[in-house]
């Protein structure tokens, strides 16, 4: 069975998704629920930790939330018990894609176990991880975030807390956390907030989500977001907050807002719902880029919101003339190459009588390697349009990301390698033109981008606002491979 839709490599893949409850009875089965609103964030595999004041309990498995923890398979929440319990929803960005991988990690440290979830990526774990492993530390899987566990193992500090926060220290790029210990439950983001994590509450239950749709589904109350850098502890009810790290300025990723994100939860730092800032994109998308057309339409299902400010705005009717189908799935059969070549077919198919005689504006979330807008817009040209004007609701993808995005390398990202003219050609549309990377910052309530932009957008500019320890190292290793070439050749 297959782990991924083999149809949808040509979107940068969501991170992965994380949700924790503490003080209630049963913490677990809150947990799947709010996993359940995360699916989107990570279809690979599920998983959830609880403590019942003295023995944790772990239940992982590959596959969607929905067969591991479900009323047909009762007995996995039930062999959870317990006031407290944090859940994992995966997509691989580091590490093979195994059950040794999937989340939480668990470990028994000489205070007591430690069960950890992660979203994100560590960008200096490969360096870390050698030198781990050369001092005795013993890898039982190959994610980066294990890196954290034994960080936290050998630190010298005498309390947990401060053997995790002195682990942090030494970690780069991105990561929100939610860990489970004998004390309580530890939520925290890294001190530039890379990836989203928000508080909530139901009652005197405390809930921690990557996305506030986890609260809705639970039926908490919004509080606020975790803020970058910061770090609470739960115990029970009650909520300590630590600010362990010298505060920085926030640059929160700003593709949640484009992809990520659901579209009904809230855009914390933008101040509206996703939903709100996806049209507001499709607004400034139509104020920049205009076309003389028809019909808007959307690539679905992502691209829905941005042309529905794009079609308001440019006052160009808006009609699904592609319809997505939602039941071909992850255990779909292994595809041949024929199949797979034509597989935007199976999850995507022309309304020809909306599209047929007609000039039509496509609207999608963007690019990466070209090769799902190459087929859409034969498949619009096949029902009968006229013409076919191709607007993405993003800048150019150039860039891969560190930060817990399973992007491709960079040459085999379409924008990093071809003129605007080259790729509209490639996808064979008759325009192709992308928002600016000043517009997109409009859209969000602000100037532009500014020389100190307020969010990360490396994956557009190419500006990494961490390290990236573990990919200068490779380049540096693959650089004296191609010297000792050269010399052997010579």
């Amino acid at each position: 069975m297959l782990t991924t839709n083999p149809f949808d490599d040509d979107k940068l893949r969501e991170e992965c998704g994380i949700f924790g409850a503490s003080g209630v009875e049963g913490a677990a089965a809150l947990v799947a629920l709010g996993l359940h609103a995360l699916q989107h964030r990570g279809q690979e595999a599920a998983g959830i930790t609880s403590f019942d004041g003295t023995l944790f309990h772990t239940h992982r498995a590959m596959g969607l939330v929905g067969e591991t923890f479900s009323q047909q398979n009762e007995d996995a929440i039930r062999a959870l018990p317990g006031k407290a319990a944090c859940g994992h929803v995966r997509y691989a960005t580091t590490g093979e894609t195994a059950l040794r991988n999937v989340q939480p990690l668990f470990a028994e440290l000489s205070e007591g176990g430690f069960a950890i979830a992660h979203n994100g990526n560590i960008s200096n774990a490969m360096r870390l991880r050698q030198e781990l492993v050369r001092t005795g530390s013993i890898f039982q899987s190959t994610s980066d975030t294990e890196t954290i566990i034994h960080l936290t193992a050998r630190s010298n500090y005498d309390q947990l807390l401060y053997k995790f926060i002195d682990a942090l220290k030494r970690v780069e790029g991105a990561y929100s956390l939610i860990c489970l210990t004998r004390e309580g439950m530890i939520a925290c983001r890294d001190p530039l907030g890379i990836r989203p994590l928000v508080l909530g509450k139901r009652g005197d239950t405390v809930i921690v989500a990557s996305e506030t749709v986890g609260l809705d589904v639970v039926g908490a109350e919004f509080v606020r977001e975790i803020e970058p850098g910061e770090l609470i502890v739960v115990k029970g009810t009650e909520i300590e907050s630590h600010r362990p790290f010298p505060p920085r300025a926030p640059r929160p990723c700003i593709f949640e807002y484009v992809y990520f994100s659901r579209p009904d939860s809230k855009a914390v730092s933008a101040g509206r719902s996703v939903y709100a800032v996806r049209k507001a994109i499709g607004a400034q998308l139509a104020k920049e880029t205009p076309i003389d057309a028809d019909i808007v339409i959307p690539v679905p299902d992502s691209g829905t919101p941005a042309a529905i400010g794009y079609a308001q705005e440019s006052g160009i009717p808006f009609e699904l003339g592609i319809i997505r189908s939602h039941y071909m799935g992850r255990t779909f059969i292994q595809p041949t190459d024929e199949i797979r070549h034509e597989g935007v077919r199976l999850k995507h198919n022309a309304n020809r009588d909306v599209v047929a005689g007609k000039r039509i504006v496509l609207i999608d979330d963007s690019i990466v390697r070209g090769t799902t807008s190459h087929k859409i817009v034969q498949m619009m040209r096949d029902a009968g349009a006229t013409e076919v004007h191709m607007r993405i609701a993003s800048p150019p993808t150039k860039n891969p990301c560190f930060y817990g995005v399973d992007t491709p390398e960079k040459a085999k990202l379409l924008a990093a390698n071809k003129s605007l003219e080259q790729m509209t050609d490639h996808i064979k549309a008759d325009s192709l033109a992308f928002i600016s990377m000043d517009g997109l910052y409009k859209a969000l309530g602000e100037a532009g981008r500014g020389e100190q932009p307020s969010h990360c957008d490396a994956c557009f500019s190419g500006e990494y606002p961490t390290p990236l320890t573990d990919q200068r190292d490779r380049e540096n290793v693959d650089q004296f491979a191609l010297i000792e070439e050269t010399e052997a050749a010579e």
